[in-house]
């Protein structure tokens, strides 16, 4: 009894042994941040399945910073015996919990009757591909598709697309605000509080340039227009390999 109690405490001091190196390392890590990037505050550092390099989450970003802090690898990491690339799943991961944070209460949502899927839409009013997109809104929610709208006005603040994403945001019934603005109506030009701001920001992080950007429920991006059928096989693909 006495030596099984005694093996236990050594594991526990490894244990914490190596919770403390961790610790160093993120620490080391941080400062190194700090110094090339001040602005940006990792939100996490933590171990990779690989001995020596940390995974950085910085919002919505993932890097890869070795333990002392000098080397960043920026680019695809490949499990060679499972094929998976691990730079992409954690990017993946980042994305969504980036998206959730943000909620649904602060998007324009469009809830499939039966939803299987729910993807996030980076959307700008004035865009033809993104108004393409919502003229099918009701083929994807046929599909089990729901679909969350955020604002990505390209042209920035002050724009007529800003504007616009703004006045949908404030009307009174923000899901047919939106279908008649992506038709081409023009809408009651409204002020109040709003995320168009916080959602541009989010979509600039994550390195959008075009519209419409669709996130997976799998955190995965794909840009641009994607028919409701393909969208559909390419949910049910990313959801197997997941």
């Amino acid at each position: 009894m006495m030596k099984r109690f005694a093996l236990t405490g050594l594991a526990a001091l490894a244990l914490m042994a190596s919770a403390a190196v961790a610790a160093d390392e993120s620490a080391t890590i941080r400062a190194a941040l700090a110094k090339v990037l001040p602005d940006f505050k990792p939100t996490s550092v933590k171990a990779t399945p690989m001995e020596g390099l940390y995974e950085v989450e910085i919002g919505p970003q993932v890097m890869f910073v070795t333990g002392d802090g000098r080397y960043l690898i920026d680019g695809a990491i490949i499990d060679l015996e499972s094929r998976e690339n691990i730079a992409e799943q954690a990017q993946a991961r980042a994305r969504l919990r980036s998206i959730e944070q943000v909620g649904e209460e602060n998007m324009v949502v469009f809830e499939a009757p039966s939803p299987e899927h729910t993807i996030t839409v980076f959307t700008d009013i004035d865009c033809g591909y993104c108004r393409k997109l919502h003229e099918q809104i009701q083929a994807y929610n046929d599909a089990g598709i729901s679909v969350r709208y955020m604002f990505y006005p390209r042209a920035g603040a002050d724009s007529p697309a800003y504007d616009k994403a703004v006045s949908v945001w404030c009307a009174d019934d923000r899901q047919e605000a939106m279908t008649r603005a992506k038709a081409g109506e023009n809408i009651p030009k409204r002020q109040c509080a709003n995320p168009v701001a916080e959602h541009r920001q989010l979509g600039e992080l994550m390195g959008i340039r075009g519209t419409p950007a669709i996130v997976l429920d799998s955190g995965d991006m794909v840009p641009g227009y994607v028919e409701p059928k393909r969208l559909a096989g390419l949910l049910e693909q990313s959801a197997s390999a997941n």
